[in-house]
């Protein structure tokens, strides 16, 4: 399991108009189910590079303005799935 816990980020999200535009902190918490080679190989090649993990947040986040926290977290969500050889991931 990997986890990022507390990773801050400034974001334009929220339902009102005024969130959106001044934007606000927002904090992520992320975990990854990954595979078990790296536990016996000890290679950062082998598994998933957190520096990678927020990234990808980092680009989510900014790539659009969300109305709703649950819609952010399942487009990190999927992004991660995608970009990762994990079995799950939680934002």
């Amino acid at each position: 399991m990997i986890e990022l816990i507390g990773l801050e980020l400034w974001g334009h999200h929220g339902v009102e108009d005024a969130e959106r535009e001044a934007g606000q902190r927002f904090l992520f918490d992320v975990m990854l189910q990954a595979g078990d080679t790296a536990q016996v190989t000890d290679r950062l090649e082998d598994t998933v590079d957190y520096r990678e993990v927020v990234a990808v947040v980092r680009e989510i986040s900014d790539s659009r303005r969300f109305r709703l926290l649950e819609a952010l977290a399942g487009a990190v969500a999927d992004a991660l799935m995608e970009r990762f050889p994990v079995r799950s991931a939680m934002v």
